[in-house]
Parts: C-alpha cells; structure tokens; sequence
C-alpha cells in the first residue's frame, strides 16, 4: 500500500512516545510506502481534493536501535501534488486543537472520501464526535454530566453531587479542567473563568474518586479491542490523569466492565468510520471518546509485548482490501 500521513511537523516527534511514529515503523515492516504532509499541504482545486506530499524514509537507527538519535530518523524527498484519491490510504493523524482549521480540513477529506479515497478516520465522524461531548449518547456507561453554559446549573450541579469536574468541551490534554467542590468560597470564581459569564459551554462530571487509580485509555482499532489498557495515574496532588498533565501510564489487562463498555461502543463506532478510537474510563465510567488522534501506542507495547501498532496495519490492511 502507499500510505499518506497527515500530521504535525515531523520534527515535532517524540519517537520515545509517539504513536504515529510507531504506526510509521509498522507499515514499512510490512512492506508499504510512505509519504508524508502536514495540515497545510492540503488543498482543493478543479474539484479534487489534493496534497503536497513528500515520500517518506524511515532513515538510519530506529527507536530501539543503537545509535538512534530522536532528531535524524527520517528522510523527505521532495514535494509532489498528488490527488488524495491516489493513495491507498490517508490516514489523519494531525493533532488537537480541533480548531476550525481542523473542522475545514475535515471537509476536504470529506471531498476525497467522495471522489473514493479512504481516509481514516472518516473526517465527517470526526467531526460529528466531539470527543468530550460524544460521550453523551451513552449515558448508561457514563457518570451523572451536564452541558450548560447557565453559571447557576454548573454552580448547582456542584451542590448536588458535592464534587464534580469542570471540562472546556474543546480541551486537550487535560487542559482547563477543574475540580470543583461544594463549599469551596473560590467556586463562583471557577465558574466564571470556565464559562465567561455564560459565553462558553461547560462540561460538568460527578468526580470520580477512583480517577486515583488511574484515567484508563481503551483503544479501539477496525471494531475490535486491544487487550490492555494504559492506566494513566494522576501524580501526587494532581485529579488528572493525562500524561501531558505528568501523569505516569501503567499498562494493564481490560477489566470486565472495560470489556462491557468496549463491546458495546466498537461495532457501533466502527460502523461509522472511526477505525481508531481512545475510549478515557475512570473507574466503571465512560468520560470521554477520543477520536483525532489517539495515543498510548508506545507504553502499552513497551510493558506488555502487545504490538498496538502492528494491529493497527493489519486492520488497516484488511480494511483497505474490504473497500477496493
């Protein structure tokens, strides 16, 4: 297969930790091309959809390899416009924000999708599932959530649960989350710096005291369930689990309500388009479904042996082969 990469600057890698970079090393393994363009390589004329890709190498000492130096693992060739139909496979890889440079690429992929490029994941389910909001469809694994931009429903929510968790919908990283509690005389100022006075939308969460033993990520690949979790573990004096927030990941076995909810979202969110998704579990609730650019690839094959990114290729083998 020639496989297209759109992501964030290839200098920008983390190879020590970056899924993309491992999904990179397993498609040349298996014997597919690579070529490579960032966000603002793409662009629509005379009605297709097109990008200024480069071919990509996977040069000199890879991560594991003696020698390996994190800044020189790769080579670029130069710049070739190309349709996105001409790819066996696109795969969008760019990371949040999910600005609205994000929301106009998505339409352009959109475009390639009907002009018959495969691209995953399908940029229109993208951005129908916002990753915080998505998790409203299933309220049967989720904890007690409210969405308001009322200042006195968020403050009361509060009063009702006595702890809760404060979420900007377009958050990353566990950025701009608070934990707020009832009682606290700074919670009308936590309010009004999430929501700006009733100019923003605010998630709100029951807290869930079990986020201590760790923000789980669930990964979804073609429908079907990787068999461990990355238990992402707040560090001390910290509610949040994210790994950019300092957390320390933890791979793990899925428990039987991971599995239960994991079943119950794959072949609905596969059926969909979503080849790859990050399912966040706090305890035995659903919090958040991560759908841009999941990770944890690296952690989970570095503790458990559990090649995450070679299933991802081999998924998206059997994928592209479906739909030729």
């Amino acid at each position: 297969m020639r496989i297209l990469i759109v992501a964030d600057p290839i200098e920008s890698f983390k190879t020590y930790k970056d899924s993309t970079y491992a999904i990179m090393q397993a498609a040349v393994a298996r014997g597919h091309a690579l070529a490579f363009c960032g966000q603002s390589e793409l662009w629509l004329e005379g009605g297709s959809a097109w990008a200024d890709a480069q071919p990509l190498e996977l040069a000199g000492p890879q991560l594991g390899e003696p020698g390996h130096d994190p800044h020189r693992w790769w080579r670029l060739g130069a710049p070739r416009a190309e349709k996105l139909v001409a790819f066996d496979a696109v795969l969008m890889r760019k990371d949040p924000p999910f600005d609205l440079e994000y929301v106009y690429s998505t339409y352009l992929l959109e475009h390639a999708v009907r002009e018959g490029a495969r691209v995953f994941n399908d940029p229109r389910a993208v951005r129908d599932h916002g990753e915080k909001y998505a998790i409203a469809e299933f309220p049967e694994f989720t904890a007690d959530t409210m969405v308001t931009r009322d200042p006195a429903r968020l403050r009361q929510f509060v009063q009702k649960h006595g702890e809760a968790v404060f979420k900007l919908l377009d958050g990353m990283g566990g950025a701009s989350i608070f934990r707020a509690r009832a009682g606290d005389p700074n919670l009308s100022v936590i309010v009004e710096t999430m929501n700006q006075f009733g100019a923003r939308s605010v998630m709100a969460q029951r807290y869930l005291p079990q986020i201590a033993d760790g923000d789980k990520r669930v990964l979804l690949i073609g429908g079907q369930l990787v068999p461990f979790a990355l238990a992402r573990i707040p560090k001390l004096g910290e509610s949040r689990g994210n790994l950019a927030a300092g957390g320390t990941g933890h791979a793990q076995p899925l428990s039987v309500r991971d599995r239960e909810i994991a079943e119950s979202l794959a072949p609905r969110l596969h059926a969909r388009g979503l080849f790859l998704v990050g399912l966040d579990v706090i305890g035995d609730c659903l919090t958040e479904v991560n759908v841009t650019s999941p990770t944890c690839f690296r952690e989970i094959v570095e503790q458990t042996g559990f090649d995450v990114a070679a299933m991802f290729v081999e998924r998206l083998e059997a994928e592209v082969v479906r739909d030729a």
